[in-house]
């Protein structure tokens, strides 16, 4: 019912900037919550950073100061600004969408949570 494109992942130097996208689309009626969580090799998955409805932004310690997330409300996007990257920033990073969609032929809605199919990103000289 609700799909997610990721985009903007790549290769990048250290000390370098990425931009990544993630559009959601499908019968939706709100979204609460958006956030990008990443996996590092042999890594649990771990919240990177997250924004609300009301635009309260939640981040891991580990990229406060260089990360920086935002949203498009009307094109349910959600990006994620990365600057001074470093190695240990290389994971495949992955958007979620947590909200409500329309139920079909309804006037009901349901709760959805989304992940999206992940992009690399890959810090290296």
């Amino acid at each position: 019912q609700v799909q997610l494109v990721e985009s903007g992942g790549g290769l990048v130097q250290p000390g370098g900037s990425l931009r990544l996208s993630c559009a959601a689309s499908g019968s939706i009626f709100s979204i609460n919550e958006m956030g990008w969580y990443r996996q590092a090799p042999g890594k649990q998955r771990e919240l990177v950073a997250q924004i609300t409805s009301g635009g309260s932004t939640n981040y891991a310690d580990s990229v406060k100061g260089r990360f920086t997330i935002s949203r498009d409300r009307a094109k349910n996007t959600v990006y994620l600004q990365m600057n001074s990257l470093k190695p240990e920033d290389t994971a495949v990073y992955y958007c979620n969408v947590d909200g409500l969609v329309l139920v079909a032929g309804t006037t009901y809605r349901t709760h959805f949570n989304s992940w999206g199919q992940g992009t690399q990103v890959t810090v290296s000289s």
